[in-house]
């Protein structure tokens, strides 16, 4: 099972590496298809939208296949698109490439966290799932800083390529190591049927609204190191390093914390999130303060990940695929909340330390959601005892505790 689930990794660790690679690799397209930096930029946001939309529309699509089957097919449109990316004659071909991409992207990470799940006794999903995204926490680490290097040297049709075979690798291990599953017994509208939950909908909308502050902090924590705080330019891929591995070591804590307590593990990283913000524009001036305080944030926001994805999970019992990509989704659509409202803080005229407390808000707006959802089990769960209660003939139900 433990090499099922690194097969599951490596395809997260390709679709986290091209998510995040094209951005080190602007200027080069920019310059090989004689546009503008801003306009090559739009081939990064075509890709946020193409997951945020095509998470949840091929997952639906797709209802009735078998997992399996449905992971291998998502993959090998991966690698067609990154085919189609690294030979692309024109900056339109370029664009409809990784639109392809992103559309395997968010379906992919969507079904394969419920393979992961299911690979594993219950008591372990959250572990199981952590374990899948760290391959995307790697991909921050090691892939993006790789796919770079190689974009720069080979030019950037090499890093395609290395995608590529990142992910006819991936291919082959879900083939050799994950194994059949039954054909999913709820079809399309089963699948639709768990959005008439209210607790779907607030899961969603707390993986949102609790991602958003991760992004706000990260899309702009470069000029708050070297306007701010005071480091070099050099030094701000060291520091991002340090980032990476945070969240590279987070996602396993929050997986092992999340099968033990779910949503108390839900409360205690999202007030980790506001706290960490709020040391960070605290300290923003102290270079140490600031470096160690990256590297907790890193560990609170990756750890976030497993316990917000078993909660939708939890909320979508018998239909959980089509949720658990639209989750997906729901943390892109937080990748563009957070940066947007960071970015009109510093538009505004707050300066490079805005996006900081921007993410302390959005923190606590996230935990706000997450206390009423947890209030609602709470009160689920009340009415449910009462109700069995009532119905048994000698009254309510009375707990004997033995030894």
């Amino acid at each position: 099972m433990h090499l099922a689930l690194l097969a599951l990794a490596l395809g997260a660790f390709g679709i986290g590496t091209t998510e995040f690679v094209i951005a080190g690799l602007l200027p080069d397209l920019a310059a090989d298809f004689h546009t503008s930096i801003p306009t090559a930029g739009l081939l990064v946001s075509a890709y946020a939208f193409g997951v945020v939309v095509g998470a949840p529309v091929v997952t639906a699509l797709g209802a009735r296949a078998p997992r399996k089957a449905m992971l291998l097919g998502l993959m090998a449109l991966f690698v067609a698109a990154h085919v189609l990316s690294a030979l692309a004659p024109s900056y339109g071909t370029l664009m409809a490439g990784r639109i392809v991409a992103s559309l395997a992207h968010g379906a992919y990470m969507g079904v394969g966290s419920v393979v992961a799940a299911n690979l594993v006794p219950a008591e372990r999903r959250a572990s199981a799932i952590a374990m899948m995204f760290v391959g995307l926490s790697l991909s921050n680490v090691l892939g993006v800083p790789l796919g770079t290097f190689v974009g720069q040297h080979v030019g950037w049709r090499g890093a395609f390529w290395l995608i590529t075979v990142i992910g006819v690798v991936a291919f082959a291990g879900i083939a050799h190591l994950v194994p059949d599953g039954p054909r999913p017994q709820t079809g399309l509208r089963g699948e639709l049927s768990v959005f008439r939950s209210g607790q779907v909908w607030l899961a969603l909308v707390m993986t949102a609204v609790s991602w958003a502050p991760v992004l706000a902090v990260i899309t702009y924590v470069a000029p708050l190191l070297t306007d701010v705080t005071g480091f070099s330019a050099g030094a701000v891929p060291v520091v991002m390093v340090v980032l990476g591995l945070g969240m590279l070591v987070g996602g396993p804590l929050g997986g092992r914390y999340a099968d033990r307590a779910l949503m108390p593990s839900v409360y205690a990283l999202l007030a980790a999130i506001v706290a960490v913000s709020a040391v960070l524009f605290a300290t923003a001036h102290h270079k140490v303060a600031v470096v160690v305080m990256l590297a907790v944030f890193g560990v609170a926001a990756s750890a976030a990940i497993p316990p917000l994805q078993t909660r939708v999970l939890d909320k979508a019992v018998g239909a959980q695929a089509l949720a658990s990509a639209a989750n997906v989704a729901a943390f892109n659509l937080g990748n563009a909340v957070g940066p947007f409202l960071a970015g009109l803080a510093i538009s505004a005229g707050f300066g490079y330390t805005s996006p900081l407390w921007v993410a302390a808000l959005l923190g606590i707006a996230g935990l706000t959601v997450a206390i009423v959802s947890g209030a609602v089990d709470r009160r689920s769960a009340s009415r449910v005892r009462a109700t069995v209660g009532q119905d048994r003939p000698n009254g309510p139900i009375t707990t004997v505790q033995l030894g």
